[in-house]
């Protein structure tokens, strides 16, 4: 078991609607040293593929994507989910249903941030039905860069998000891979 994994399972609480609450480490309250851990886990996983930035979408997944993207050494671009005043230019943008608040979300990047000769790693805290993933792939295809990969810090894999990813061809790393959560009782994938 990962140090992930025992924080999941010791601070962790499941909740109505296969919410998988870990606010207290990774999403609400950041524990930094865990995060710089994972981030090195991320870095050793994707070790001699060329990488020019990490992407995420807001919000709760941009503490581990900066470290991430501190321990790559690269800038970190994030999807907002909302078009605020200050994004100038071209948009990208891509519709997703987002699990978490169960409505449609258009994700949006300033076309000034990425070019076709970027190699993106993806980072995010957590994957569900791969959603949000499903529109960060469709953003980066559209500006014609490269996806290098995807880092999941926890992948809900009883809901297949990530298992559609893969099979189409695309390394999704997950650092805890749930396959079974229900509350007292959290199984991992090996």
């Amino acid at each position: 078991m990962n140090e992930l994994q025992r924080r999941i399972i010791e601070e962790g609480k499941v909740l109505p609607g296969n919410i998988i609450k870990v606010d207290g480490f990774m999403n609400h309250r950041v524990d930094i040293k865990l995060m710089r851990e994972l981030a090195k886990d991320i870095r050793a996983h994707f070790a001699g593929r060329e990488i020019t930035k990490v992407m995420t979408v807001e919000a709760s997944g941009i503490p581990m994507a900066t470290i991430a993207a501190d321990e790559l050494g690269v800038p970190l671009v994030f999807a907002k989910k909302a078009k605020s005043d200050n994004i100038e230019g071209g948009l990208i943008c891509s519709e997703i249903h987002s699990y978490t608040y169960n409505k449609k979300v258009t994700l949006i990047v300033s076309a000034e941030w990425l070019s076709p000769e970027d190699k993106i790693l993806v980072v995010d805290d957590f994957m569900a039905n791969g959603e949000a993933m499903r529109g960060i792939v469709d953003i980066i295809s559209k500006v014609g860069a490269k996806l290098v990969g995807i880092a999941i810090a926890i992948e809900k894999g009883y809901q297949g998000g990530g298992d559609k990813l893969r099979a189409s061809g695309i390394d999704v790393y997950s650092i805890a891979n749930i396959d079974h959560a229900e509350p007292g009782n959290i199984v991992f994938r090996d």
